[in-house]
């Protein structure tokens, strides 16, 4: 049933000049959405490129290969250091206890070795102040002059 009112779909008719004129809903381009998820690609482009720089695999970095001649004051670290070819690095060498502590610690110097080889091997005897379990390279980094 049609009142005076309303339309065949149950839609509102408001009296003429009274409540300022009715806008028809507007569409939307196409190229809007398509726009905004470009930008949005583009941005978590930007962002992932900035936290591999950050957070990313290092230049410089120690890989234990091997600890052996375990002691109650010293520990032999065997460890790779990959690094840029041709440039010297520093590493932190530490050894832990049994309970998990630092018994030792040592900033070991790596060599720059061949130009065209991008790692080095080192085995550094480390001092401790107890017996260690496990000897580890928590990182390494350019060596400054």
């Amino acid at each position: 049933m049609t009142t005076p009112r309303t339309q065949q779909h149950g839609v509102p008719v408001f009296p003429p000049g009274r409540y300022g004129r009715r806008r028809e809903p507007r569409r939307v381009s196409r190229w809007v959405p398509a726009l905004l998820l470009v930008g949005v690609l583009v941005a978590g482009l930007g962002i992932a490129v900035r936290l591999n720089q950050l957070y990313g695999t290092p230049e410089y970095r120690g890989v234990v290969r091997s600890y052996s001649n375990v002691t109650d004051s010293e520990i032999t670290v065997t460890f790779d250091v990959y690094k840029p070819p041709g440039e010297p690095a520093v590493c932190t060498v530490r050894a832990r206890a049994v309970d998990g502590a630092e018994v030792g610690r040592a900033e070991v110097r790596v060599p720059a070795g061949d130009a065209d080889t991008d790692h080095v091997r080192v085995t550094y005897t480390l001092q401790t102040e107890r017996r260690p379990v496990t000897g580890e390279v928590p990182g390494c980094g350019p060596a400054r002059s």
